[in-house]
């Protein structure tokens, strides 16, 4: 049996503000806003049951997210996985032969430990996998 959870799904802004706006009239309370440095982002998580959305907003024109926005406009930008041990699970992928982003583990948002796993080795998908909670 898998440990894999889904952590969030990453979503791509413009502005925070308005996006947040469309969460609370479903009635959901978006969480504290948050800067990420290393990626250039602000960052709000919105609660969905065992599950987040994570709302991403460029803060430089340089960054990840601002190139995202300006190729393919708002959006979804990836989805997060939730493993129980993060170092294990990234040795394996690169033993079979797993393209990663980086393979650094950084630190992000409410800081969690990730990695991200290059769209070309997952069906065309960004996935994001976070050390379990």
């Amino acid at each position: 049996m898998s440990d894999l959870q889904i952590d969030h799904l990453g979503i791509a802004v413009k502005s925070i503000a308005t996006a947040q706006a469309f969460y609370q009239k479903l009635g959901i309370t978006p969480g504290h806003e948050e800067m990420v440095e290393g990626e250039k982002v602000r960052v709000v998580m919105i609660p969905t049951g065992e599950s987040r959305i994570e709302l991403l907003e460029p803060t430089s024109p340089d960054s990840t997210i601002a190139k995202f926005l300006e190729k393919r406009g708002e959006g979804l930008h990836h989805v997060c996985l939730r493993v129980s041990d993060l170092p294990a699970t990234v040795e394996r992928l690169k033993a079979e032969g797993v393209r990663l982003v980086s393979d650094e583990i950084k630190i992000g948002a409410g800081g969690h430990q990730y990695v991200f796993v290059h769209p070309s080795s997952a069906g065309g998908v960004l996935i994001e996998l976070v050390q379990g909670r």
